[in-house]
């Protein structure tokens, strides 16, 4: 050791953030291990480094006794008057072994130590870093494949994203430059891992807060998300602002805002709705594209009957049910609808034929959140449940809801 040694590690210290006196007790302790490795284990030994000049010394403790019978731990009390003449048989004296060539193992032992150290202190900083951004987005290149899961290289970490967080039909290659969203850093004895997705509906928040000004400095505020990842998302806003529209926000001139997202997510649509209070409102704007005639609620089965046009009947309920059960999963309402045609045979069937018809009738289609992949609760927490969906040129949106794909972006 020497004081150039201990400038270096001040030196360290400034550029790294590891303190400076954390090393140096970690030198001594390895030093105690190497002394007792190289000199004898059995000396209980303390190792000082003087933090001005580096030097290092070794001391171990004995006992005085009346007869030696063990010179490593032992010291008579004719040894002992050196040290001073107030000694009795039972006390400990502190004694100095410092061997020659000590000066050798200590400073390789100090060189691992430090090195061990910077390895230790750089995986604890990137572990900080990636676990401040839990619930966030994060870009990077793809690297590589391992096995099912694709590796993907952050700078200063590699993040997995594993089957089960990859977008149905999405293509991943090498090079790529993809967004991401954190989902969970774990702490290893190596570096840490960091667990991705690009189906959470976190992602689609972020990228909107990213996006949408009026939604990061909380003029307009998420309400819902419901996605089914790499097809569809509906996304619930509300203004905090009475002058400022929530979802011309959101869309921006011409679908201008919009457009990275849908862009980012590889064409998912995404209907972008009107928060409202008024629950029947809300459900019929929740099932945008398609236009609703009326809405009746059931508030103690949290029920909702949805009358729509005939030709809209399939519009409304989507491809293989996909919309009715987004908008069941954004409201958290079970939703059953029937065409203006079933509606009135309803009614018929129940003048002519009174308790011949109860509930559901062949041919309507009822949707609730249960039908779908628990992808997040209904009731969005802001750091858990988010999801997102395109939206549409200026023209194609009525302030209420707005639709959108590559299409018509």
């Amino acid at each position: 050791m020497s004081a150039e040694l201990l400038h270096a590690l001040e030196q360290l210290e400034k550029e790294r953030g590891i303190n400076k006196d954390i090393l140096v007790e970690a030198i001594e302790q390895a030093l105690i291990s190497a002394y007792k490795r190289n000199f004898g284990s059995a000396q209980n030994v303390e190792v000082v480094i003087d933090r001005t000049t580096g030097d290092v010394r070794v001391f171990t403790h004995k006992t005085i006794v009346g007869e030696v019978t063990d010179p490593a731990t032992e010291l008579s009390i004719e040894q002992a008057k050196r040290f001073g003449a107030d000694f009795e048989i039972g006390d400990i004296v502190e004694v100095e072994v410092t061997p020659r060539k000590f000066g050798r193992i200590a400073a390789q032992t100090a060189k691992q130590v430090v090195m061990q150290r910077i390895r230790e202190a750089e995986r604890g900083i990137i572990y900080d870093e990636f676990a401040n951004k839990e619930e966030d987005i994060v870009s990077g290149i793809i690297s590589r494949f391992d096995r099912k899961n694709v590796i993907i290289d952050l700078g200063r970490a590699e993040a997995i994203l594993p089957p089960g967080e990859q977008t149905p039909g999405e293509k991943y290659n090498v090079h790529d430059r993809i967004k991401v969203y954190v989902i969970n850093v774990k702490k290893t004895n190596k570096n840490p891992q960091i667990y991705v997705s690009r189906t959470h509906p976190g992602l689609v928040k972020r990228l909107l807060e990213l996006e949408v000004p009026e939604i990061a400095d909380g003029t307009v505020e998420i309400k819902n998300i419901a996605r089914e990842a790499g097809s569809r998302t509906k996304i619930a806003i509300h203004s905090r602002n009475e002058n400022v529209d929530p979802v011309g926000a959101c869309v921006g001139q011409k679908g201008s805002r919009i457009r990275a997202i849908v862009d980012e997510l590889r064409g998912e649509m995404i209907d972008v709705i009107k928060w409202s209070s008024n629950p029947e409102e809300f459900i019929a704007s929740s099932l945008s594209p398609a236009k609703v005639v009326q809405v009746d609620l059931d508030e103690e089965a949290k029920v909702a009957r949805v009358i729509v046009p005939d030709f809209q009947l399939s519009l409304a309920i989507g491809k293989e049910g996909q919309n009715a059960r987004l908008a069941a999963k954004l409201t958290g309402w079970k939703i059953d609808i029937k065409s203006e045609s079933q509606f009135r045979s309803q009614i018929e069937s129940q003048l002519f034929h009174p308790g011949a018809l109860s509930g559901q009738e062949e041919g309507d289609a009822a949707y609730d959140d249960a039908e779908v992949p628990d992808e997040a609760d209904i009731q969005m927490s802001a750091a858990e449940n988010t999801e997102a969906n395109a939206v549409a040129e200026d023209s194609d949106y009525d302030n209420e809801t707005v639709t959108a794909d590559d299409e018509n972006l």
